[in-house]
C-alpha cells in the first residue's frame, strides 16, 4: 500500500472523484504544508497556517499507480490558477503535490513537466516534501453523518 497526498482545491470534490477510482482504499481529507502540526478549519481560512487542503489516498499500487494518481490530480482541478479553484479563494485552495520519497518527488516532477509541457508552461502546481499534515477531523465527521 503506498499512500499520496495532493492539494487541488476544496477537498470534498477531490475526494469524491479519487475515492472511485479502482485500487484506491481509502480517502481522508486534511490540511498540509502549514507552520504547525495540528490546525482548525478557521486557522486556515485566516491565511496565517500556510496550511493546503488536501486529500490523503491510501491506494494499491499494485491496482493503480502513483503516476495514474497524479493524472487524475490534474485531470479534476485547474493546475494553472495560482491559490484558487473554481470560486474557493485563498493559499489553501493551492494546486500542490506532498511527496513521501525520492521516487514519489521523481515522478511527480516527471508528471508535472509532461502536463506543463502540454500547458505551454503554464502550471503553477508545486511539490514539496509532505510537512504538518493533519486530519480534518471536525469537518470530516459532519460531512459523514450528512452522507
Amino acid at each position: 500500500m503506498e499512500i499520496a497526498v495532493l492539494a487541488c482545491g476544496c477537498f470534498w470534490g477531490p475526494e469524491i472523484k479519487f475515492s472511485k477510482l479502482e485500487g484506491v482504499i481509502r480517502t481522508e481529507v486534511g490540511y498540509c504544508g502549514g507552520n504547525t502540526k495540528n490546525t482548525t478549519y478557521e486557522e486556515v481560512c485566516n491565511g496565517n497556517t500556510n496550511h493546503a487542503e488536501v486529500v490523503k489516498i491510501n491506494f494499491n499500487n499494485k491496482i493503480i499507480s502513483y503516476e495514474k494518481i497524479l493524472d487524475t490530480f490534474f485531470e479534476i482541478h485547474d493546475p494553472t490558477t495560482l491559490n484558487y479553484q473554481g470560486p474557493d479563494f485563498g493559499t489553501q485552495y493551492r494546486s500542490e503535490i506532498f511527496y513521501f520519497n525520492d521516487e514519489q518527488k521523481n515522478i511527480a516532477e516527471k508528471v508535472l513537466k509532461k502536463k506543463n509541457d502540454q500547458l505551454s508552461g503554464k502550471t503553477v502546481t508545486k511539490i514539496s516534501l509532505i510537512k504538518n499534515y493533519c486530519k480534518a477531523e471536525e469537518y470530516h465527521q459532519k460531512y459523514l453523518e450528512k452522507r
